[in-house]
């Protein structure tokens, strides 16, 4: 299965069409750290994080992780462990994971620059939740209701089409 989004603004998975927003830079094909843009490619899809706390675990095939206080996404390009999942740490720079908003409730993680990670090149892309359709900072946003569906209808081997 494969999920495509099209004109900026819409992903779609089988028959189904879903309204979504992306970087406030657009897509690029050479993604850089912190540029704020989606990156170009065909990706797989990774774990899926979830608030327990806030939102009950998702419906779907993928493997389903709790997200716990001191979870973060390492995106500091200097680290070993770049663009992975970190126990948060004063001296790692990394994206919080357990957020004071909605937007990480339900996070996919899209597998971008993510098996031998190259520094610099870009982390913590996501497919995350939305409730304006403002531009992200490289992700991809959703509305809960949809990301719920989605979660529903991939699998393991879906990939992520951006172009």
């Amino acid at each position: 299965m494969l999920i495509k989004l099209k004109n900026k603004d819409k992903l779609i998975v089988d028959h189904f069409t879903f309204k979504c927003c992306i970087g406030k830079k657009g897509i690029k094909n050479n993604k850089k750290e912190g540029d704020k843009s989606t990156p170009v490619g065909i990706f797989q899809l990774g774990n899926v994080y979830y608030r327990s706390d806030r939102v009950k675990k998702p419906l779907t095939k993928l493997k389903c992780i709790k997200i716990y206080k001191n979870m973060g996404w390492c995106n500091d390009p200097h680290n070993k462990f770049y663009n992975k999942k970190i126990k948060t740490n004063k001296k790692i720079k990394h994206e919080k994971l357990f957020r004071r908003d909605y937007k990480y409730n339900y996070l996919i993680i899209i597998k971008y620059n993510y098996l031998n990670s190259i520094p610099g090149k870009g982390s913590a892309i996501f497919l995350h939740l939305t409730k304006n359709y403002k531009p992200t900072d490289g992700c991809i946003g959703l509305k809960e209701k949809d990301l719920l569906i989605l979660l529903k209808l991939v699998n393991k081997k879906t990939k992520i089409k951006i172009n």
